[in-house]
């Protein structure tokens, strides 16, 4: 069964995690995304290692783990674009797709002829996305920007982490590089948004995708807190800045989560903790209440939730429809029943390492479901295939360019 998106192509000149995601996200849509790459060296990722991906006799192969978690779906082609001539073949590609994804630095492939105006030349119905640190413009426009410093520049770290003062405490990085995974789903949804507008008017347009705005669009209700008070939110560790009980709490074995939404629900919580004065306390009875107290309950809380083991808390608190859950390591997350349940652990062949297993998409439409065609592809895996087939190369064109060093 075709794709949402198998009528489209999307030329992927991005690397590292931002673009890359948002081509997968179209690949897994069924888009045939070309993943164009440095001859001999390409996408950053693939040598971002260890771990590296093992081959069937348990040993390392030269693939990243890092370079897989991005880049399923896609074809891979090299092209030196340094060169005139594979800036030409870019050119004839761009005018044979309908997406272009890009992250080189403002104005950085202008000098090759490869920058919007450019290519809309050759393509007027071209969608043309461009993802930078800080965008197009403004003072920082030049500088170049990764996930971690906008986390901290973009004021997620200011609300991520202990209070100073505790034990641990100061700002803290998300576990995983959030910035630009966010700038990658925001940058499919303005590919999404801009082909939908090209059916109607025939016309392609321009994406300037910048991780800072993402990073500042998505501290949502911390960010409407500030705009409402003008206060700036403290780090609260796992505390929510408007919900208590809503954090990490100990217990005989180790640790559970307690996500208790309204008032309903926490005084079950307290009559099955054997505590059920503590939700008629008009300290504690509202959640209103229960903010501005937090610093007297959660102690009182914790003595309560360490008489019990984290199973005995969950199988108490779900069967009285009290939110609450475990900390999982990965290896718990993947042996989890409703994990193995939805299939978000796929194994896809490979042409070094046998088998490959990767994380499924997420996204489950029932009429296009997302086909795993092609695993992360080995560098230039494709492109003689690309070569012959999309621009109609035959077998001399291309060993004169192999020759040449322009794929």
């Amino acid at each position: 069964m075709p794709g949402a998106l198998s009528h489209v192509r999307v030329l992927d000149l991005s690397r590292i995690l931002a673009g890359p995601w948002a081509g997968q996200m179209l690949a897994d849509l069924g888009a045939d995304v070309i993943k164009v790459e440095r001859p001999g060296v390409g996408d950053d990722t693939r040598g971002w290692g260890p771990p590296w991906l093992k081959d069937e006799q348990g040993a390392d192969t030269n693939v990243a783990a890092y370079y897989l978690c991005a880049n399923r779906n896609k074809r891979s082609i090299t092209i030196d674009i340094t060169q005139a001539e594979g800036q030409a073949l870019v050119r004839r590609l761009a005018a044979e797709s309908d997406v272009v994804l890009e992250n080189f630095k403002v104005g950085g492939l202008a000098q090759y002829g490869l920058d919007y105006d450019s290519l809309k030349a050759v393509n007027p119905r071209l969608v043309y996305c461009s993802i930078t640190g800080f965008g197009q413009d403004g003072p920082y426009a030049p500088r170049a920007g990764y996930d971690f410093l906008i986390q901290g520049l973009g004021g997620l770290m200011s609300i991520t982490g202990r209070p100073d003062g505790e034990e641990g405490g100061g700002p803290m990085k998300v576990g995983v590089a959030l910035t630009d995974i966010l700038t990658g789903l925001y940058a499919t949804n303005a590919v999404l948004a801009a082909l939908a507008w090209r059916d109607k008017s025939g016309e392609g347009q321009y994406i300037d995708m910048a991780l800072l705005d993402v990073q500042v669009a998505c501290l949502a209700n911390q960010a409407g807190n500030y705009l409402a008070t003008g206060q700036s939110p403290q780090r609260l560790g796992n505390a929510h800045p408007n919900i208590v009980p809503y954090q990490d709490f100990p217990t005989a074995d180790g640790y559970m989560i307690l996500a208790i939404g309204n008032d309903g629900q926490f005084a079950r919580f307290c009559a099955a903790a054997g505590a059920p004065q503590l939700a008629t306390d008009e300290r504690f009875a509202t959640n209103r209440a229960r903010v501005v107290n937090r610093t007297t309950l959660i102690p009182l809380l914790k003595k309560l939730t360490v008489e019990r083991s984290t199973a005995e808390w969950i199988a108490t608190l779900e069967a009285l429809a009290v939110p609450c859950g475990p900390i999982n390591t990965l290896a718990d997350v993947f042996a989890d029943p409703q994990v193995q349940a939805r299939g978000l652990k796929v194994t896809m062949p490979h042409p070094v390492a046998g088998q490959v297993p990767l994380v499924a998409s997420p996204m489950k439409l029932s009429a296009t479901p997302v086909d795993y065609r092609l695993p992360p592809p080995m560098l230039g895996e494709h492109t003689d295939e690309i070569l012959a087939a999309t621009l109609g190369l035959d077998a001399a064109a291309i060993a004169r360019l192999r020759a040449d060093g322009v794929v």
